[in-house]
């Protein structure tokens, strides 16, 4: 792209107004005596309103995109060459075919310059071009557009021909010099995430393509204009009419004779688990499992069936399949789950695929008495509860409950020497403003520097310390997709090294909303020591990519650019698993439940009284009682607690003044002349 310069205009800033013809025309006439005008004259005013008809219709408007600017206005400035409009007629002109955006900008600048409507316009220009026209903004505007692309499957071919036409635009305007940022777009950090958005198979047939080319022409990577050949060329085969299979016309009325068929022989169901002596099925009448739970024979729905939803997974998908009923709504045998049109969704887990029925992991607790089953139609037997441990593996064996923090596995390693990095942890601290790193990292790194002074504070105070500082060290992602210079280390012992606030898969699997995530967080390696406190000085690794987050006081998830972080506590219901079960023993839950689980001890609950009545502590000796210096406490927290006296509120003696006390009693004496003798205090001998 190349800057398209202004249009010289005349020096008034007023154009003198446009007349057909002269003052002094004589207009000839005929030999009839009928007035006739100049042809050419008249040729010129036909073309003139012509162009300017064809002008204010042929503009196109701005739609506020950087990557659109340049070539709207090469279009915008060509219109209006011509026409010698004044400077404040192309200003007005300029602000109708702005975008709602962009017109915001110039209706300023010309409410602002509006006795000097030359002066506005170059600002108006000038402002547009900061906005939309500069490289770092179509940059970003273009690489934008490519991150929002979805990430594409075997069947969408209309995606495949648009990622290719993005594909293009990125190599054209990285071919015109013009965005010089795109040049990374010729390196593996360039081109993998693009090659990420592709199907497996098209990833397998990238690789193959791409190391050949490096094999024959002896390059670092291939460059970015064959992988976007490559992606068009897909895009052309998958988009190709000739090759558009599509389900025959005539297989359908079949497909639809099966099903009203199948619909008129089902109710009437033979069923060959019960026979009589001599081997003969009976024939039993089914309705559908909406109306009529298969399993109880009783008037609930199948997918309300406790007994059916206590089913492991694979128990209930078998069922489903032995019996025909439909995969997605469970209510019906008439359809299968691709003509389902029924609108799902899960009350457990919020999930649009899946109903409860079918929720992958154990039902939820609930209380239902007899009286319910019955008038839901299910049998009053007792049916095996299901048993979840609400506060699961993930809290270990201690008392208190397990958090996760903000601590994801790098590696680090000095510039230019990536063979000696070093797996670690680090800890993500945003209310820190320097990174700090452990004595264990200086000394692994042979790190050899002297101690330089520091102020450190902390919630605790300030504390005037020393330690080394670390340069030219850089961060590495454990997916290697991020590599970040690191801002001087300094050296802190008193870096958090809580490995049990790590988070790890099993904690995400234990909460059905982070599942999705699980297998995306790395489980925790014992070998790895925490030897990092990252700070605000590297605000880039703070900054959250994605996340997700469900219920109030439950932990959620976060993608960062080192990877995804869990960040909470990971006990649930205030509960521990217990190590041992003892049946005969139950531990009562605040709201009055029975369980067999140990209670967290440190889920204390405090109640306050709101009475108003003063207690008075009325447990009192004799001696107490008549003593004056004591105080009857009449408050109503420390009335069976503490014992208050008159000198509360005096400053004690300390020990270094019992014992100076104690040597002056001892050892001050009057000598044979009357002088008094004392000794130095604190000083043996």
């Amino acid at each position: 792209m190349q800057n398209i310069t202004n249009i010289k205009r005349e020096e008034s800033n007023v154009r003198p107004p446009l007349r057909a013809y002269p003052d002094n025309l004589q207009m000839p006439t005929n030999p009839q005596g009928v007035t006739t005008r100049e042809p050419q004259q008249a040729q010129d005013l036909a073309r003139y309103l012509m162009r300017r008809e064809l002008v204010s219709s042929g503009l196109l408007k701005f739609d506020d995109r950087p990557e659109h600017y340049w070539s709207w206005k090469a279009s915008f400035v060509t219109a209006t060459q011509d026409l010698n409009l004044s400077y404040r007629e192309e200003l007005d002109l300029l602000v109708k075919w702005l975008g709602a955006e962009s017109a915001e900008h110039a209706k300023m600048i010309r409410s602002v310059h509006v006795l000097n409507p030359s002066t506005g316009l170059s600002m108006a220009w000038r402002r547009l071009e900061d906005c939309y026209g500069t490289p770092e903004v179509i940059e970003y505007a273009l690489l934008k557009k490519l991150e929002d692309f979805p990430k594409l499957t075997n069947k969408d071919n209309a995606k495949f021909r648009e990622l290719g036409d993005i594909l293009l635009e990125l190599e054209c305007a990285k071919a015109d010099g013009f965005l010089p940022g795109l040049a990374f777009l010729d390196t593996a950090r360039g081109v993998n995430p693009i090659v990420e958005k592709l199907p497996h198979r098209l990833q397998e047939k990238w690789i193959t393509k791409g190391s050949r080319f490096k094999e024959d022409h002896g390059v670092a990577f291939p460059p970015f204009p064959l992988f976007s050949e490559f992606v068009r060329q897909q895009a052309k085969v998958r988009n190709d009419p000739s090759f558009a299979f599509t389900t025959s016309t005539l297989s359908k009325p079949d497909k639809v004779t099966k099903h009203s068929q199948k619909a008129t022989v089902a109710v009437y169901k033979t069923d060959a688990t019960s026979k009589y002596s001599d081997g003969h099925a009976t024939e039993k009448k089914t309705t559908e499992p909406d109306r009529e739970c298969p399993l109880h024979k009783k008037p609930h729905p199948l997918k309300k069936c406790r007994a059916f939803r206590i089913k492991t997974i694979d128990e209930r998908r078998a069922y489903l399949k032995d019996n025909h009923i439909c995969y997605k709504c469970c209510g019906s045998t008439e359809h299968i789950a691709k003509d389902c049109k029924a609108p799902i969704k899960c009350i457990e887990c919020n999930s649009e695929r899946h109903i409860a029925a079918l929720h992958p992991g154990p039902p939820l607790p609930a209380e239902s008495t007899n009286a319910d089953k019955e008038e839901r139609g299910e049998p009053t037997e007792d049916i095996p509860a299901a048993i979840s441990s609400y506060c699961n593996e993930v809290c270990g064996n201690t008392d208190s409950p397990r958090s996760c923090a903000k601590i994801c596995p790098i590696k680090a390693f000095p510039a230019g020497k990536k063979e000696k990095a070093i797996k670690m942890y680090a800890v993500l601290d945003e209310q820190s403003n320097k990174s700090l790193a452990k004595a264990e990292f200086f000394n692994l790194f042979g790190v050899k520097a002297s101690p330089a002074p520091y102020m450190l504070k902390t919630c605790s105070g300030t504390l005037k310390t020393s330690g080394r500082r670390a340069y030219n060290f850089v961060l590495e992602s454990m997916d290697g997709k991020l590599h970040l210079p690191l801002r001087t280390l300094i050296e802190c012992d008193m870096v958090p090294d809580d490995r049990s606030e790590i988070p790890s898969p099993d904690v995400a699997y234990n909460h059905p909303y982070l599942q999705p995530v699980a297998h995306k967080i790395p489980a925790v390696d014992p070998n790895a020591p925490i030897l990092l406190l990252l700070g605000r000085d590297i605000l880039r690794v703070h900054k959250v990519r994605e996340q997700i987050n469900r219920p109030h006081n439950s932990p959620y998830a976060q993608r960062l650019d080192l990877g995804w972080v869990i960040v909470g506590e990971a006990c649930l219901e205030a509960v521990h698993k217990s190590a041992e079960a003892n049946v005969y023993k139950a531990s009562v839950l605040p709201n009055g439940r029975a369980t067999f689980l140990r209670p967290c001890p440190n889920n204390i609950q405090v109640k306050e009284d709101y009475s108003g009545k003063p207690h008075r502590h009325q447990c009192l000796s004799s001696t107490q009682q008549n003593d004056p210096d004591r105080v009857t406490s009449t408050d109503g927290l420390g009335h069976s607690v503490f014992e208050s006296s008159r000198d509360d509120n005096k400053p004690a003696l300390s020990m270094d003044d019992k014992s100076f006390l104690t040597i002056m009693d001892k050892e001050v004496y009057q000598d044979d002349d009357h002088s008094w003798v004392a000794p130095l205090p604190f000083r043996s001998p």
